[in-house]
C-alpha cells in the first residue's frame, strides 16, 4: 500500500480542481467546501493535514491512493 505524503490544504485543493474534477463552492474561515456535483468535502486550509485527515477526504472523494500519489 503507498504511503500518503504530508501536504497542506492548499497543495490538496490544487490537486483536487487541477485532475480530479472538484470546484471551490465556498470558504468559510479555514475551510474550503469542493464539489464535483456527486459529492461534498470540506479540507481545512492548515500548513500539514494529518495522514487519517487526508485519508478520510480521499475515501469521501472516492479517490484511490494510487490515484492521488501520481500527482503529488
Amino acid at each position: 500500500m503507498v504511503r500518503l505524503p504530508v501536504i497542506s490544504g492548499k497543495d490538496l485543493i490544487k490537486i483536487l480542481t487541477k485532475h480530479f474534477g472538484f470546484r471551490v463552492l465556498r470558504q468559510r474561515g479555514s475551510h474550503v467546501t469542493l464539489t464535483n456535483d456527486i459529492s461534498f468535502i470540506t479540507v481545512p486550509l492548515h500548513s500539514e493535514l494529518d495522514t487519517g485527515t487526508l485519508q478520510a477526504i480521499l475515501y469521501d472523494a472516492r479517490i484511490q491512493r494510487n490515484e492521488f500519489t501520481k500527482y503529488v
